[in-house]
């Protein structure tokens, strides 16, 4: 029997030191995902990380054992002791497991409630699951399923209708800080999806001119033109940082870009003008030290949190509204689940019968040794009309159980009183999609 385990860490259970290491870049999760699916007993994986956490879910046979092997899977590419996991860990089975993914997706377990960009995170996780060739039947359906039910809950609540979101957070924690933005010299370093949040956000609060540094610098010129900003190449990035009010910082690099000794020699030509830096990057941009730094305000992804709280005040009507979605989603997954409990044994039943039709007429050879092919052919076709017949009942009234609270006691029963061992759910990923088929013929 396959089960469904969901496992990792988040916002609400590691610090950021922790969960900046166990971030996965794209090559990482993909590297994560073929360990895990070429371990003994995980059938199907995907991988979800994000500035805010990082998951498996997985499709296995011994959740102990999987449990243990994820575990070292993950340290392993953080590159830490498994035992420094301890007590930050979450792990979550069955029904739990897929509710919390349709809670992430939703945006319900975020930091931020309701955050948009989730959705699009998981989209792409699923994705680079689909392509590695890591899920199969399960996890296709159960992140179909949670997408589905993100969506619901954005187009029928107004849990997101704020449009609050880390990099807007981020922002307001710059007018915090410094008050009207309008006069200030803004840099934004990245230019992907997060950065260009920010930009938006920082045009929204009259922001005229952003400058936006980059690595490739042809994506940082299509990112400043959207926004009437300025592109600037990555090795200008010390002299824009003299010349800044503001910094924030939102790059998928794995090391620091803004290290302390730099920025102090930096601050040293500012001739005590202070600079506001934001980095909601995980990993970090920022090296932590820079807080130490005279004249230097260093805001990092945890310091959002007093905002959002002030932010998100006023939803949970809209929360519990989106709770009831997921329970329906939900409900919805785990009645295709069961389904899957009857479909083998259905195709066990039937095979059953199939074996009895061939042993009668292999133990009845002799008797007919005056028939002709046409007769015998007449006889082997009644004989399998016969089983299929006494077994229509049986088999219509396991289809209509699927899903309810009875399929249990008619699988039992079935599989008692015929004799049957079956191979259910992802025991028999390989031709469980065959198998839907065929019993739906």
């Amino acid at each position: 029997m396959s089960e469904l385990l969901g496992l990792g860490v988040s916002h609400k259970t590691a610090p950021l030191e922790l969960r900046e290491r166990l971030s996965l870049t794209e090559g990482r999760a993909a590297s994560a995902l073929r360990e895990l699916t070429a371990a003994a007993g995980i059938h199907e994986a995907a991988a979800i990380s994000t500035c805010n956490r990082t998951e498996f879910y997985l499709i296995v046979s011994d959740p102990v054992e999987a449990e243990s092997t994820a575990l070292g899977v993950l340290s392993r590419q953080a590159e830490i002791r498994p035992t420094e996991l301890l007590g930050h860990l979450y792990s979550h089975r069955s029904a739990e497991a897929a509710r919390h993914l349709f809670r992430v997706t939703a945006g319900l377990d975020s930091m931020i409630l309701g955050e948009a960009e989730i959705q699009g995170q998981v989209k792409r996780a699923y994705e680079l699951a689909l392509v590695e060739g890591a899920t199969g039947p399960i996890l296709n359906r159960l992140f179909r399923g949670a997408l589905t039910a993100g969506g619901r809950v954005r187009e029928e609540t107004a849990v997101s209708e704020k449009g609050v979101s880390i990099p807007s957070v981020a922002v307001e924690l710059a007018r915090r800080a410094l008050g009207d933005l309008e006069q200030r010299r803004v840099l934004v370093v990245g230019a992907g999806e997060t950065a260009e949040l920010v930009a938006k956000a920082l045009v929204a609060r009259g922001v005229r001119t952003v400058f936006v540094a980059n690595r490739h610098y042809d994506r940082a010129i299509g990112l400043a033109q959207r926004f009437d900003g300025v592109a600037v190449r990555f090795d200008e990035l010390p002299g824009q940082l003299e010349a800044a009010d503001i910094v924030v910082s939102a790059t998928n690099s794995p090391h620091h870009i803004i290290e302390r000794e730099g920025l102090g020699q930096v601050m040293a030509a500012r001739d005590g003008r202070p600079l506001i830096a934001i980095d909601i990057a995980v990993p970090r941009d920022i090296e932590p030290e820079c807080r130490t730094i005279a004249g230097v305000s260093v805001y990092d992804i945890d310091d959002v949190q007093a905002i959002v709280e002030r932010n998100t005040s006023g939803r949970e009507a809209e929360a519990r509204g989106a709770e009831r979605i997921i329970e329906a989603e939900l409900d919805r997954f785990q009645r295709w689940l069961a389904s899957l409990e009857v479909v083998p044994t259905i195709a066990a039943l039937r095979e059953r019968g199939e074996e009895v039709v061939r042993r009668v007429l292999a133990e009845n050879e002799n008797r007919w040794e005056d028939l002709g092919e046409a007769d015998r052919e007449r006889v082997e076709l009644m004989a399998r009309a016969v089983a299929s017949r006494l077994l229509h009942e049986p088999t219509l009234r396991m289809r209509r159980a699927a899903g309810s609270e009875d399929a249990y006691e008619y699988l039992s029963a079935l599989r008692e009183l015929f004799g049957l061992e079956v191979e259910t759910a992802a025991e028999g990923r390989e031709g469980i999609v065959t198998e839907l088929r065929r019993v739906s013929d």
